[in-house]
Order: structure tokens, then C-alpha cells, then sequence
């Protein structure tokens, strides 16, 4: 084993139960980093944790939080636990996340509040609280997951596109205002890669194919593929970058967004997307 590049840093995770958060948390574990899984299914964690710790350095801890990012308090005793197991925290990667689909001029009010409050809410307060941590520590590095929803438009999905180009909004922001206290924030942007939330994107042969044509490298992605970057926008190799939406996406968004169309007109008919007959 190489040198423990991250030993003796610490970690917070959100979205760490499974998915790219889970292999993001691998990714910094294995580098030496102390990492906390914050997650609102306590059984996901435990499992989560029990398989990190197995391939877990020496020096290094990991640790599960229940945690629902649209829940204020849950985000602050998140990151009092990470901060606690080393006295410091220097990494935080946002990864909580949710999505649904619907035409603007029918989308229920109570499924827009859900998405905005976990993709862009959760988003803040998890900055708010780890980014704060980050400063008493004299720095680190905030990570938050965005997506190609950011930049490019995804009909009968605009809860979720507007939630990430608000989340981006917010990295530009934070940055300029922490880089004077050595925190640096960026965020990256995935195309479809398997994960529990974007299992219907990819099961649909329709959407897949769709995906597939738009992706100039012609594969979906992996969890692995977004991890590392996130670990590089982590570590001391990119101690230059901030105030950055970084697209790993097989060149996704040098096309078009997802076509689901057909999706919005099975749940809401064909007069919500084409107007009175």
C-alpha cells in the first residue's frame, strides 16, 4: 500500500448508505481518511459501515449517522459526529439526493417542496454546518453532487434540474466567500450512471437507448468513475481548483438531456404535455 495520503483527516459523507456516496466514502477511506456515512436508512448504514471497515487502513475509523439532510438539527449532529472523530473535519461530499418527473403546468406542489428541499436545502445546510467545521479546522474541501441537469434542460424534470443549477449556484458562491479561509468547494456532474435512484432511468429500454445516443463515449457511467474525481477534488492534488461544476459525464453535455416524455404522459395524460385537444 502507497502512502496514507488523507491519515488523519476526517469525512462526512451524505447519501454514504449506497450509491456514488458509498463509493466516494471507499475512495477516501482507502486513502486514510476517517469517514462518517450519513444516511436515513439506519439499516443501509450499518451494512454500509460494517463493509467499509473491513477494508478500512490503520488509523482509520468509519462511522454511520442517521441523518435526513432536509432536516436542519440532523445535518449539524452529522457533522458534530464526523467532526468527532478526529476533532476536526476537512471533508464533506454532499450526496443526498432525489428526483421526479412531471410537466411544470401540473407538478404537485408537495413533489416539487421534496426534491428542492433534499437536492438544494439538504445541499445547504450540509455546506452550512461542514463548511463552518472546515474553517475551525483551517480548511478542506467541500464536494457537492450536481449533475448534467445543471446545464442542460431535461423536460418534465425541472424540480430536479433546478434543483442542482441552484446547488451550483450555491458552489460558485460559497467558494469566493471561503477561499479567503482555505475551504475550497466545487461540485461534479454526472450523466447516467447505475445507482438505486437512477435504477428507472436505466431499466427503461426507451430511456436508455436515448441516453446511450447522446453519450459521444457510448457507455453509461460507474460509480467508480465519479468517486475518483470526487476523491481528487478531496485531496492535496487539487488544492488549486475551486468554484467548479466539473461535467464526467462520457460527453453527455455536448448534447442533449434524457428524453422521458413519455413517462410524464403515462402519469399525467397526453393534455398535460400537448394542451386541450
Amino acid at each position: 500500500m502507497g502512502e496514507l495520503v488523507l491519515a488523519g483527516t476526517a469525512a462526512l459523507i451524505t447519501g454514504g448508505g449506497s450509491g456514488i456516496g458509498l463509493a466516494a466514502a471507499r475512495h477516501l477511506l482507502r486513502d486514510g481518511a476517517s469517514v462518517t456515512l450519513a444516511g436515513r436508512n439506519q439499516e443501509r448504514l450499518d451494512v454500509a459501515v460494517a463493509d467499509l471497515r473491513s477494508e478500512a487502513p490503520v488509523g482509520a475509523e468509519v462511522r454511520g449517522v442517521a441523518c435526513d439532510v432536509a432536516q436542519e438539527d440532523d445535518v449539524a449532529r452529522a457533522v458534530e459526529a464526523a467532526t468527532g472523530i478526529t476533532g476536526a473535519l476537512q471533508h464533506c461530499v454532499a450526496s443526498a439526493g432525489t428526483g421526479t418527473v412531471a410537466p411544470v403546468v401540473v407538478m404537485p406542489a408537495e413533489e416539487w417542496h421534496r426534491v428542492l428541499d433534499i437536492n438544494l436545502h439538504g445541499a445547504f445546510f450540509t455546506m452550512k454546518h461542514a463548511c463552518a467545521a472546515m474553517v475551525k479546522a483551517g480548511g478542506g474541501a467541500f464536494v457537492g453532487l450536481s449533475s448534467i441537469a445543471g446545464p442542460l434542460t431535461h423536460p418534465f424534470m425541472s424540480a430536479y434540474c433546478v434543483s442542482k443549477a441552484g446547488l451550483e449556484a450555491l458552489v460558485r458562491n460559497a467558494a469566493d466567500e471561503l477561499g479567503r479561509a482555505n475551504v475550497r468547494v466545487n461540485a461534479v456532474r454526472p450523466s447516467l450512471v447505475p445507482t438505486e435512484m437512477a435504477a428507472p432511468l436505466e431499466q427503461d429500454p426507451v430511456v436508455l437507448a436515448d441516453y446511450l445516443a447522446n453519450l459521444p463515449l457510448g457507455r453509461t457511467g460507474t460509480v467508480d468513475d465519479i468517486a475518483q474525481l470526487i476523491r481528487f477534488l478531496c485531496g492535496p492534488e487539487s488544492s488549486w481548483i475551486t468554484g467548479q461544476c466539473i461535467s464526467i459525464d462520457g460527453g453527455h453535455t455536448l448534447r442533449r438531456g434524457p428524453n422521458v416524455e413519455h413517462w410524464a404522459r403515462a402519469i399525467y395524460g397526453d393534455e398535460a404535455i400537448d394542451g386541450p385537444a
